[in-house]
């Protein structure tokens, strides 16, 4: 009994929503019928759904495709976003060139001052380079000795180098004074030496060249390269600013870059200093005292 009772309830109810009803408009002065329509209650409710629903992409496009969308919270225009990022890469070049700036008032200070030598090209190539025409006098005791170990090796075959790095009359500007902390170890491709040194302290060239190049590298961090005249090249890595761009001619005892804390293989301020000759690399505290 009882489910006999729900179903006639339910078709009860269908039948409801599905009887139709008629809605008429007369004329007033000949009550003739004008016009009029049928009408569900279920095609009403549909009706409603499909006009809200029209109503909602009506109103989006709207919002989409005019200006109205810029006065909406959160929403910016893409001229607004694009302008936003230029002023940003504008602000971080001009704070790089005020630190450029800063770096050169504080060296002209320290030259007006006297704290600091002038530094020129005539006085760094003095340093940088040895008279060859001019020998040490020898004592006695010198020439004798040479004269013996000369004789003693003469026939020692093993002493001679064939691949001999030429150095003679090349003095090696140290890049920066610091401490080393770990030295050049070929096994385990540590083709240099690390210098910890103060953050931002002047990175030096260590002979007369020409930068072939500036870059980051996820690594090691801003890299600086500079290519020499007699086979040497010189790399400096992880540091916080670099001073020169490729092509730039510089000479021994320039700042190239500032001490930093770049690339992943950092773990503090320091500098990584490497010393290649013709294509492979040397141990860089044989030619330079550190």
């Amino acid at each position: 009994m009882a489910r006999k009772q729900k179903r006639t309830n339910t078709k009860s109810f269908w039948h409801r929503i599905r009887f139709k009803y008629k809605l008429s408009f007369f004329n007033e002065s000949t009550l003739e019928e004008v016009w009029s329509f049928r009408l569900s209650q279920l095609s009403a409710f549909a009706m409603l759904g499909l006009f809200a629903f029209l109503l909602i992409v009506f109103t989006s496009l709207i919002i989409i495709k005019t200006p109205i969308r810029n006065y909406l919270p959160g929403y910016l225009d893409v001229e607004v976003r694009k302008e936003i990022m230029q002023n940003a890469l504008r602000a971080d070049s001009l704070e790089r060139m005020i630190q450029i700036q800063s770096l050169y008032l504080n060296n002209v200070a320290g030259i007006l001052s006297g704290t600091m030598p002038i530094d020129s090209i005539r006085e760094i190539d003095s340093l940088a380079r040895v008279n060859p025409d001019y020998e040490i006098p020898r004592s006695k005791e010198e020439t004798k000795f040479v004269k013996e170990f000369e004789e003693a090796e003469k026939y020692n075959l093993a002493v001679l180098d064939p691949n001999p790095v030429p150095t003679d009359g090349v003095f090696f500007y140290k890049p920066v004074n610091g401490v080393v902390s770990a030295h050049y170890d070929a096994n385990i491709r540590h083709y240099g030496v690390d210098l910890v040194a103060a953050p931002k302290e002047s990175v030096l060239a260590t002979l007369d060249g020409t930068v072939i190049f500036a870059g980051f590298d996820p690594n090691s961090g801003n890299v600086i390269q500079v290519q020499h005249k007699n086979g040497f090249l010189s790399i400096y890595k992880h540091n916080e600013l670099l001073l020169k761009e490729v092509g730039d001619r510089v000479v021994a005892g320039e700042a190239v870059a500032l001490v930093g804390n770049t690339g992943k293989l950092s773990t503090g301020p320091h500098l990584h200093f490497e010393l290649w000759y013709k294509g492979s690399p040397v141990n860089p505290e044989e030619y330079i005292a550190f």
